[in-house]
């Protein structure tokens, strides 16, 4: 659910300061000046290793296109990184970077004027390091038809404040 918490003026006066609405949201505004807003009511929390999947959907525009019409392959490229790079960050809660794209297989163009649907899964974990594959589908808004375009696996490697690796969670094998 979501919620604004709307106010003309928040004036701080001590080092912490806490604004409470009436449908359970707060404005926690710390020492540092920057705030945290969590919902009281229902809040959850993702904990490292547990997401292993992310879906991203994205619009086909004529910039992104090439002189036939189609996605260029570079833009692709940068959708499926960015959606690997969503599932990795949450699934190990550290900033990640991509370390390289192990292969990238173009099947079928994806057209101006379609959705793209980047789905991207943990496949497999290293010490330090991430291996994601990413689904990319085209899907034509007026008939619902959808197909696979592109698949890639990408390895991400997490980092900790001083830019050096440092561990994953490890993946969960299912049985």
């Amino acid at each position: 659910m979501w919620v604004s918490l709307r106010t003309s003026r928040l004036r701080v006066r001590s080092s912490r300061a806490r604004v409470s609405g009436s449908d359970g949201v707060y404005v926690d505004v710390g020492e540092n000046g920057m705030t945290n807003s969590q919902e009281t009511s229902g809040y959850d929390k993702l904990d490292a290793g547990t997401l292993t999947e992310a879906r991203v959907i994205e619009m086909v525009f004529p910039e992104q296109t090439n002189h036939y019409g189609t996605l260029f392959g570079g833009q692709a490229l940068a959708l499926m990184d960015k959606a690997a790079f969503i599932v990795a960050s949450r699934y190990a809660r550290r900033t990640v970077v991509t370390a390289s794209s192990e292969k990238v297989d173009f099947h079928v163009p994806v057209r101006q004027g379609q959705l793209v649907e980047l789905i991207a899964r943990v496949v497999g974990t290293g010490k330090t390091s991430l291996t994601v594959e990413v689904d990319l589908h085209a899907e034509d808004l007026l008939t619902g038809d959808r197909r696979l375009c592109t698949r890639g696996s990408f390895v991400l490697v997490a980092l900790d404040a001083h830019g050096r690796p440092t561990a994953v969670p490890p993946l969960a094998r299912a049985s």
